[in-house]
């Protein structure tokens, strides 16, 4: 199956927030946050603040002024949120938003409607990198049962470089793809292992279908990734993070849980949303199977859908999303690489000899 992620409304919003995208097409870009909800509950400031540059389509004036003022209100607050080693560069990116508020004011009071899409996305930039900072080491414990794995403790980014066929328009794409190991360390660690061992590089598109695009199953019998130490198929668990919960929940959909109310962290409800596919009756089966959501949210409601709970969201497309609904099956994906985050990455087994 497929998967997707998440649009912010505040610390207290149980949304995730953490990647700015600037969409074509008309869509509105998205900020992304992936921090732990006590974070998040000490910032609530700072989540007001990427809450006004976000929704900049209604009330622009407004919300600009909005978002100002809570920066200037919550500056201290904001700062004492950091690592105590990361506070100087927190208080320059907060002088950076600050100036950078002052210029979308300008722009918005120019109505320079081109140009606030990629200003947003510079000051959401601003925002995602202060909001890292806030977190000082890794929140919770993986299970034991869990806890050799290739685990992602932290935020990483990769480019995933497709060639595009029969395509007069677009020859080839770079897909700038962020990885959430706050809220989905055993799915993010996982994945960019494989990375490393450029086991999607050269592997083409299995399914595109204006609902998911789909990649990861190799040539051969098996339906995921070999481990060449144990000659078997690398598994891992269904991994679900709960709004309210202080780390994730393993092996179970929500539902199975009883919990038909809860809310996952990183919900199934922007276009270009990353999650692991796996068998639709063993919750434990995904392994080196991948999708993004091309579906809009308002046809995938948050925790109202056929995914949420169900499939593991562990990543979001931040750059160039809307070319993936142009992706065909057999188009190649020529290379993955990491551009940040691989110091992050606990347990990576590709630096084992097999």
């Amino acid at each position: 199956m497929a998967a997707a992620l998440a649009s912010p409304t505040c610390c207290c919003c149980r949304r995730p927030s953490l990647r700015p995208s600037a969409g074509r097409r008309g869509r509105r870009p998205v900020a992304r946050c992936a921090l732990p909800s006590s974070e998040l509950e000490r910032m609530c400031n700072f989540c007001s603040i990427i809450g006004w540059i976000n929704h900049w389509r209604t009330n622009v004036r407004m919300n600009v002024r909005q978002a100002s003022r809570a920066l200037s209100n919550g500056r201290n607050l904001i700062l004492g949120g950091l690592a105590e080693s990361k506070r100087a560069n927190g208080e320059e990116l907060l002088d950076k938003l600050a100036v950078g508020l002052d210029e979308l004011q300008r722009i918005v009071e120019d109505r320079n409607r081109d140009a606030v899409a990629p200003k947003q996305k510079e000051l959401l930039q601003y925002v995602g990198t202060v909001e890292e900072d806030m977190v000082d080491g890794f929140p919770y414990e993986v299970p034991e049962e869990y806890s050799s794995m290739p685990l992602l403790k932290g935020r990483a980014t990769v480019d995933m470089k497709v060639k595009i066929k029969d395509n007069p328009n677009l020859e080839d794409c770079v897909f700038r793809i962020v990885l959430d190991g706050y809220n989905a360390p055993v799915t993010a660690g996982n994945f960019l292992d494989l990375v490393e061992r450029k086991f999607y590089d050269g592997m083409e598109i299995q399914r595109s279908d204006g609902f998911v695009v789909q990649t990861g199953d190799p040539e051969g019998p098996a339906e995921g990734f070999i481990d060449p130490s144990t000659g078997k198929v690398r598994t891992i668990p269904l991994e679900l993070m709960v709004n309210g919960d202080k780390a994730p929940v393993y092996g179970e959909t929500l539902e199975e849980l009883g919990r038909y109310k809860a809310q996952t962290k990183l919900p199934f409800n922007a276009f270009g949303t990353m999650a692991m596919a796996r068998d639709e009756f063993d919750d434990n089966s995904a392994s080196s199977q991948i999708f993004w959501l091309l579906k809009e949210s308002e046809l995938t409601p948050s925790n109202a859908n056929i995914l949420d709970g169900r499939y593991a969201v562990f990543g979001y497309v931040t750059d160039n999303e809307d070319y993936l609904a142009d992706l065909k099956v057999g188009d190649v994906i020529e290379s993955i690489q990491v551009v940040s985050g691989l110091d992050n990455l606990a347990n990576p087994s590709y630096k084992i000899v097999g």
